[in-house]
């Protein structure tokens, strides 16, 4: 008898269909706003140049620049949160693809840093031999200058002179890898767009 009530109660006549509303998932809200607003506490962390190469929104813009200066009090928190509201309004998906090509690309500057300056110490070390090593890894480096430059920091390193001509060596090298490092990049974006 309940039964029969209860069908007759819930019975589908056809005509009227009731929609619910759907409600957000709070926690999910919560994890999102989490998100944004780790990327905007990164993104006061970049220079000026790298931030222009994010093109945000001007107010965006804006409240980064300011808040990059600012010490880590409430202030600097409120201004944060505000900085997440207003990405949470816009796509954020190419701003958080042109953060991760700048986040790799000073990781490649890091890279060849390191590269250079065991190159240098090598080569003052080394001599010749290293010389000879490096222009068979590098065929395309300047023979002379390099040379040249090695020489110098060599008779600096023996005088205990200011090393001026090291310094030179360094910058040929790291100028060498550069090079070598951009079309490397550029190899592997090619392979990431295909």
């Amino acid at each position: 008898m309940v039964l029969d009530k209860m069908s007759e109660e819930y019975e589908y006549d056809g005509e009227e269909v009731e929609y619910y509303a759907v409600r957000p998932n709070k926690t999910q809200i919560k994890r999102d706003m989490a998100v944004l607003f780790a990327l905007s506490e990164e993104m006061s962390e970049l220079s000026s140049a790298q931030l222009k190469t994010l093109e945000l929104p001007e107010i965006i813009n804006k409240a980064v620049v300011e808040v990059s200066g600012m010490p880590h009090k409430s202030a600097r928190k409120r201004l944060l949160k505000f900085i997440t509201g207003q990405l949470h309004k816009i796509d954020v998906e190419p701003i958080l693809e042109k953060l991760s090509r700048i986040k790799s690309q000073s990781a490649h500057a890091v890279r060849e840093h390191h590269i250079a300056e065991r190159w240098r110490d090598r080569l003052i070390a080394e001599g010749n031999d290293a010389l000879s090593a490096l222009l068979d890894e590098q065929p395309h480096a300047d023979r002379q200058q390099l040379r040249q430059l090695l020489r110098n920091a060599q008779k600096e390193a023996e005088a205990s002179k200011p090393p001026k001509s090291s310094r030179l060596l360094y910058r040929h090298l790291k100028e060498l890898f550069k090079i070598e490092g951009e079309a490397e990049f550029e190899d592997e974006q090619d392979i990431d767009l295909e």
